[in-house]
């Protein structure tokens, strides 16, 4: 509605970054609770889930042994692009790591940036959490990142983990175990939240 002559670029700019948050949030509330658990192949899910971040920054990917798990594909897609994306959002280089340990799968994702104190690991996973303090100001973001991704681990039965990499960023380690089904460890995990 304003004048053609007048500049609305950060007009814009301000409801791409509303859209963006409703969407985050929108997410975040939905859970992927629709999507059916499937065999998949976790290091294609990951690879396409990583490519934003490639556009964004140095992206080291590697599955050096095929991964076959059973998931939701789309909600995993989002957490490992959730990790992807937080990662070149505070660095320069981003690698990302498939494979597998003992009854479980792991997707790490580190990047260079400049990190998280390790008494701040948890907060960091607290929804619309943003550790200005200790990560750059000058990102966008709502601070679901993380909380998704843990929420969608923990809904597989696994969890995300927080450290630091040898890149001299964050490690953010996504583990997956092999022998646990989505469909009960979600319906598990929403029985644990209405419990709290």
């Amino acid at each position: 509605l304003l004048p053609k002559d007048h500049d609305s670029a950060a007009a814009k700019a301000d409801i791409s970054e509303m859209e963006r948050m409703l969407d985050g949030y929108l997410a975040f509330a939905r859970g992927e609770e629709g999507e059916q658990p499937v065999e998949v192949n976790l290091a294609a899910i990951a690879q396409e889930a990583t490519s934003h971040a490639a556009g964004r920054a140095q992206l080291d990917f590697s599955a050096p042994t095929p991964v076959t798990i059973r998931l939701r594909p789309l909600a995993m897609k989002r957490a490992i692009a959730n990790l992807a994306n937080n990662a070149a959002d505070y660095g320069n280089k981003v690698r990302v790591t498939v494979g597998r340990n003992a009854g479980e799968a792991i997707v790490t994702v580190e990047d260079d940036g400049p990190g998280i104190p390790p008494n701040m690991y948890e907060d960091a996973f607290r929804p619309f959490s943003r550790l200005d303090a200790a990560r750059n100001q000058n990102v966008a973001g709502v601070g679901l990142g993380l909380t998704i991704a843990r929420d969608t681990a923990r809904a597989h039965g696994g969890d995300v983990i927080l450290g630091k990499s040898d890149l001299g960023g964050l490690r953010a380690v996504l583990r997956l175990p092999f022998d646990v089904d989505p469909k009960k460890a979600l319906m598990r995990e929403q029985n644990d939240d209405e419990e709290d």
